[in-house]
């Protein structure tokens, strides 16, 4: 029998009038890998941040096994702006972490002394395996950059930090908020086996569908204050919650049909009787109750109409654009198709942002240019978000923006009616925005998008906080929008269902055009890397033999060892600095100067590089 190590009994919690969710119990046992499903509003990171002991909850109680290890990733976690990234990321208080923490502080510092001393601690206490898989979880998530100051970062880069910190621990139980999110397609995919095949168990919200269904062996989800559990991955729970609505749907019916005649029987009985039969009047008042139970999945409906467009969409011509000596596009030429639904995909730095704005005319190219149709009217949902007023309602944010919204059917709706559509209910029309979720900040902002109906909706990073009924409605929408779209996405599941096509990113001016969706290319890519990894091989075995090994092999000093590591860690912080700078160059927000002072340190960290390899190729021969 798995032990159990985390157990929720009877917990419920309101925010006023607000109840979020009432007796909830469930239990997490060893290796079990669970994932929470909710709509956005419903409750989801409030019940994590209950569990992690963040926050409060009305009744009930949280129960953990004693001596449990546990790991929690907010999804917007903080961090004070002093520290270092290495002091946060191994920011734990697991005396290996520590002292790993303290070596690496060390060896930044080119503390010879220090270093000698704590090698010694390294190799007693068998440090050097937690180091070395620690430093693959941070290139994974591509953390290199240690001296750098938290509060220079991206909130992106501050989440990769911090999921790194929770699996550097390595925690028998991780609760996660959100992970995927600022993940590009390689550190999800790499997440997504780590988590498979690690023995770890977790408790997970994420939108995420690829992830959920290959990570997640059971599922939970709240729905209308209540707990339904799922002993499967995602595919599963779609059978079942459909299994689940027909019964309740058909309950409903039954009830309806004996309602009718239980108020026949109702209506023709005195008053005097009423003691008598009030076993039957109670049942009359609950099969009232379940007749008029409404099973809304509270769909978000989408159907705003489109304004027209021509023939002429856009077309890219001779499109160069640089940042000192990174290159985004070199010549690019593209002629988009009219009702064309493009996905973008790419590394994180590699320019998909910058092309968007390119697009809409918030960045210029340094050679070439946009030629845009003059029936084309943008909708632009960017990853930044808008900064609603906070103070405002959110009846009169959407207000601000138009009285009266047409749909694809020419009726028109009124503000009010419009959010209804968007599941806000009239209550939550008045409330302020800054009591809104995450997640339905982020609805609102898609609500204002799609109210001016444009007829070339660009999406740059839209799931991010979504819920997935709202990401289900929305790709339905995409799917049958009369106009064009260009969706930027981390999202494999709802770019295999939008897109016909997609542009890779590699980096440096290489875009690649796939005619397919994401799934698609992944298997065309693995396919073609297993070629290669042919063709390299028959290569090898086509060259002459290599010279004899050495009968004696020299080994290292023990300064010679320091050295390697040293070199090591400068070789890593050099790659992350420039990996840094290339992404301020692309940000479009530095002055000619700074342009150029950053470009000039790039060749130079490029020149540094080439020399540490060159010794630690040296080194490591004999290591």
């Amino acid at each position: 029998m798995q032990a159990g190590y985390l157990q929720v009994d009877k917990l419920t919690k309101r925010f006023g009038d607000l109840l979020l969710f009432d007796d909830v119990t469930f239990g997490i046992a060893q290796k079990q890998k669970t994932g929470l499903i909710a709509r956005n509003g419903a409750g989801k990171t409030t019940l994590m941040r209950i569990l992690a002991g963040k926050e409060s909850a009305d009744g009930g109680s949280v129960t953990f096994r004693n001596g449990l290890r546990i790991g929690y990733l907010e999804q917007s976690p903080h961090y004070p702006d002093e520290p270092t990234v290495l002091e946060a990321c191994f920011s734990s208080t697991d005396p290996t972490v520590r002292l790993i923490a303290e070596y690496e502080a060390a060896v930044a510092s080119a503390d010879a002394r220090q270093l000698e001393a704590l090698a010694v601690r390294m190799d007693s206490e068998k440090a050097w395996d937690y180091e070395r898989k620690a430093k693959q979880i941070l290139s994974q998530l591509k953390i290199n950059h240690f001296d750098q100051r938290i509060g220079t970062l991206s909130g992106g880069q501050i989440k990769r930090v911090a999921l790194a910190n929770v699996l550097i621990t390595e925690p028998e139980l991780i609760l996660l908020d959100e992970p995927t999110n600022h993940l590009d397609l390689e550190m999800i995919e790499w997440l997504e086996t780590y988590l498979t095949q690690s023995n770890i168990s977790l408790l997970m919200v994420t939108h995420d569908r690829y992830f959920l269904d290959r990570v997640c062996n059971d599922i939970i989800e709240i729905d209308r204050q209540s707990l339904y559990r799922y002993k499967g991955n995602y595919t599963y729970y779609l059978e079942k919650r459909d299994e689940r609505l027909s019964a309740a749907h058909a309950e409903t019916e039954r009830a309806g049909n004996l309602l009718r005649k239980e108020l026949e029987w109702m209506r023709r009985q005195p008053q005097a009787r009423g003691t008598k039969a009030k076993y039957r009047i109670d049942a009359f008042y609950e099969l009232e109750e379940k007749a008029r139970r409404k099973q809304d999945d509270g769909d978000v409906r989408l159907h705003v109409r489109s304004a027209y467009i021509g023939s002429k969409i856009f077309e890219a011509v001779g499109v160069g654009k640089r940042f000192g000596a990174t290159r985004i596009l070199d010549d690019f030429n593209y002629t988009f198709a009219r009702y064309e639904k493009l996905g973008i995909v790419g590394n994180n730095g590699t320019g998909k942002s910058t092309f968007i704005k390119m697009l809409i005319g918030e960045i210029t190219p340094d050679s070439g240019h946009f030629d845009i149709g003059e029936t084309v009217r943008f909708g632009y949902y960017s990853q930044d978000g808008i900064a609603f007023d906070d103070d405002m309602k959110v009846i009169d944010a959407v207000q601000d923006i138009a009285e009266y919204v047409t749909l694809g059917n020419d009726k028109t709706l009124s503000v009010s009616q419009f959010l209804t559509h968007f599941l806000f209910t009239p209550d939550r029309q008045h409330q302020l925005i800054r009591k809104l979720s995450g997640g339905e900040k982020r609805r609102l902002y898609l609500c204002t998008v799609l109210m001016r109906n444009p007829n070339f909706l660009v999406l740059d990073e839209p799931t991010n906080d979504l819920d997935i009924v709202t990401l289900n409605v929305l790709e339905e929408y995409l799917r049958s929008f009369g106009g064009c779209a260009i969706v930027v996405s981390h999202d494999r599941y709802f770019m295999d269902k939008v897109v016909d096509h997609i542009l890779v990113f590699h980096g440096d001016a290489e875009i690649q055009d796939f005619p397919g969706h994401y799934t698609q290319y992944r298997e065309w890519k693995e396919h073609a890397d297993r070629e290669k990894k042919k063709e390299n091989v028959q290569t090898a075995k086509d060259m002459p033999p290599a010279r004899p090994a050495r009968t004696e092999q020299k080994k290292l000093s023990y300064r010679e060892r320091r050295e390697l590591e040293a070199l090591e860690a400068e070789i890593t912080a050099l790659e992350a600095e420039k990996s840094q700078l290339e992404t301020t160059l692309s940000s479009g927000s530095l002055s000619p100067d700074e342009l150029v002072r950053r470009a000039n340190r790039i060749a130079a960290i490029i020149d540094a590089v080439g020399q540490k390899t060159d010794r630690w190729l040296e080194l490591s021969e004999y290591e």
